[in-house]
């Protein structure tokens, strides 16, 4: 048997493993834990593409297996928190925490998209799912805050955030795609400007920074995407 071409997959289930344990800490209470583990399913579902590439080993049961760990990890998991995020607030109308599961919804839409799209081989259209599981997770982080926890605080900004996000998922902006053909500073300088400036934002905020650079990165890919168009 060759154990090689299994690797890429079993790290795939490693991305569902760390999904499910994420889920776990939902239904806990544990919200600021669940970033962690949304982090360790990122780092999965990065190491399984690049063994994937490494090993030559492709499969349609590995890529219809990675997207659906992403479905669970970055789709389900930030519906969930933001769900229980709103619940927690005590807010009466049954709707307004139910009104994050779009996020689910069209990450599953925007996985489905991905599979059957050959243009983001080198790019991305609409958000990906794993930046935008790693905004939602990393806000529990944030409650405590004493500026940045008025925001979270507010279920009617969550729920903004929430359908804002998960529009941007499904959305025809080209997104930067942090994959380098090659490192020179020609054709990669909004890739090393958000890498700086992200690496600025987690010296001086620490883990609150999270959510920070997700912003950045959608703004300097919207502005970017602008530009291109413009040219």
């Amino acid at each position: 048997m060759n154990i090689k071409k299994h690797i890429p997959n079993f790290l795939t289930c490693c991305n569902i493993f760390f999904g499910c344990l994420a889920v776990i800490e939902v239904f806990q209470g544990s919200l600021s834990n669940v970033i962690f583990f949304t982090m360790l399913s990122a780092i999965a579902d990065f190491l399984d593409g690049f063994a994937a590439r490494l090993l030559k080993s492709y499969s349609e049961i590995g890529k219809d297996l990675d997207s659906l760990a992403d479905m669970l990890s970055f789709g389900l998991v930030p519906s969930l928190v933001v769900f229980k995020m709103v619940q927690n607030l005590g807010v009466s109308e049954w709707w307004w925490s139910y009104t994050p599961l779009i996020i689910a919804i069209l990450s599953g839409v925007r996985l489905a998209k991905f599979n059957n799209d050959e243009r983001q081989s080198d790019t991305f259209y609409g958000l990906p799912t794993p930046a935008n599981a790693m905004f939602f997770c990393s806000l529990p982080l944030l409650i405590a805050h004493e500026v940045f926890g008025e925001i979270v605080n507010n279920p009617i900004i969550l729920v903004i955030m929430s359908v804002s996000m998960a529009l941007l998922l499904v959305s025809e902006i080209k997104m930067i795609a942090l994959k380098f053909k090659g490192y020179g500073w020609q054709g990669n300088q909004n890739k090393y400007v958000t890498i700086l400036i992200s690496i600025g934002l987690l010296v001086t905020f620490k883990w609150i920074a999270l959510p920070l650079i997700i912003v950045l990165y959608v703004i300097i890919s919207i502005l970017a995407s602008l530009f291109d168009s413009n040219k």
